[in-house]
């Protein structure tokens, strides 16, 4: 009798790529071995919307939950073992996730994206845990470079909205929270490794994406995208915007304090120039996020557009 497949990975990219390469090899060191591999191209799908994708691999797996993970992402050797151990252990959970660290050779430009990410005044604390190891918590929202969903639930709610991206797994994970009345659970052993995107023009153009569709979630689904931490940065740009008004500078002698101690802390840890180099992409990133998460709240919808790829190396242009 053929042993059921647990596991489905799922992913959905452009082109074959270096980087899938690596995600192929470090998912042979997987400790649990029950799982099979899809890796949809536009090739398979005709289509280049990575929700198209996924939901085509979930049509095609034979696996009781799917595991969703990007091709410039490679998962430590204990991903499956030990999210199965958690999705064995917990009722009502639709999903685990976990978090999507900087891998260690990443260069100088892409670990100071990382440290943004992952920092608390960089994210606002909106997303802190999803790119640092976190205690284990409930959320409502998590990126699908790191999703794991048990099938039946996937179905249930007829897989990812494909007229979004990004921001389809924030309409996937709220389908599954208020649709199904299910649980997400994040837990610091399943992690991913998650290459970063360098700054600082790359960094910004992966950000121009992520404000555009937050701004606008915060206005249609403000179930899980009306957190404070996604509105600090619009409100310190306003803030900024009519200081020469108001004249109130504390407010930006507290921001400077909170960049400067920040700073201090990042020295302790990493060498100067990396520190000095995260501590100046901070501001940069409030500034622009702010501005488009504005624009993107009050945008009526929001046009998709794939990553552009260069057909000779098979990288995507871009953030």
């Amino acid at each position: 009798m053929t042993k059921k497949i647990e596991f489905s990975i799922i992913i959905p990219i452009r082109v074959e790529n270096d980087y899938l390469k690596e995600t192929l090899q470090k998912l042979k060191l997987q400790t649990f071995k029950n799982f099979e591999v899809l890796v949809i191209t536009d090739k398979i799908s005709k289509n280049p919307s990575p929700a198209y994708k996924r939901n085509l691999g979930a049509k095609l797996s034979k696996g009781n939950y799917l595991a969703f993970i990007d091709d410039d992402s490679y998962p430590h050797k204990n991903w499956l073992k030990n999210a199965f151990k958690i999705l064995k252990k917990y009722k009502n959970i639709a999903a685990v996730c976990g978090p999507c660290l900087t891998p260690p050779k990443d260069n100088i430009y892409q670990k100071a994206s990382g440290l943004v990410w992952s920092s608390f005044l960089g994210s606002g604390g909106a997303g802190t845990y999803r790119n640092q190891i976190s205690p284990s918590r409930f959320v409502d929202d998590f990126p699908s470079v790191n999703l794991i969903v048990n099938k039946e639930d996937f179905v249930k709610i007829k897989g990812f909205d494909t007229h979004h991206w990004p921001g389809e797994d924030t309409i996937l994970c709220l389908n599954l929270t208020q649709k199904l009345n299910k649980k997400i659970l994040y837990h610091p052993s399943i992690k991913v490794y998650h290459h970063r995107r360098e700054v600082i023009k790359k960094h910004l153009q992966q950000i121009t994406r992520y404000a555009l569709h937050r701004g606008l979630f915060a206005k249609i689904y403000p179930e899980n995208s009306r957190k404070i931490g996604y509105f600090l940065p619009s409100l310190f740009v306003l803030y900024l915007i009519t200081l020469p008004i108001t004249k109130i500078f504390w407010p930006l002698y507290l921001y400077l304090i909170l960049l400067f101690a920040n700073l201090l802390n990042y020295l302790f840890t990493y060498p100067l120039y990396l520190s000095l180099l995260t501590t100046i992409t901070i501001p940069i990133t409030h500034i622009y996020y702010g501005v488009l998460f504005i624009k993107g709240f009050f945008s009526k919808t929001l046009d998709f557009q794939s990553h552009h790829v260069n057909k000779k190396t098979g990288k995507y242009i871009g953030g």
